[in-house]
């Protein structure tokens, strides 16, 4: 399951990249929990909870089906 959420977290990267952020994959866990470091400007951006759960576990969740939810560590 990490190399598919690998892949997804490659496919996100770039849109976060072009707003100054980036997104650094921590751990994934046998019960489906992804844990991951929001950097740069999304590390501190208000916006970042939204970003995490509307997008990036949105899109995990689309196209890893065992992911049960992303936080960051």
């Amino acid at each position: 399951m990490k190399e598919k959420v690998e892949a997804v977290i490659e496919k996100i990267r770039p849109f976060l990249q072009r707003d100054g952020g980036d997104i650094e994959l921590i751990d994934v866990s046998q019960e489906g929990i992804v844990k991951v470091r929001l950097r740069g400007a999304c590390g501190s951006c208000p916006m970042s909870m939204m970003t995490l759960k509307m997008g990036v576990e949105k899109q995990l969740k689309a196209e890893v089906p065992e992911v049960k939810e992303v936080i960051t560590g």
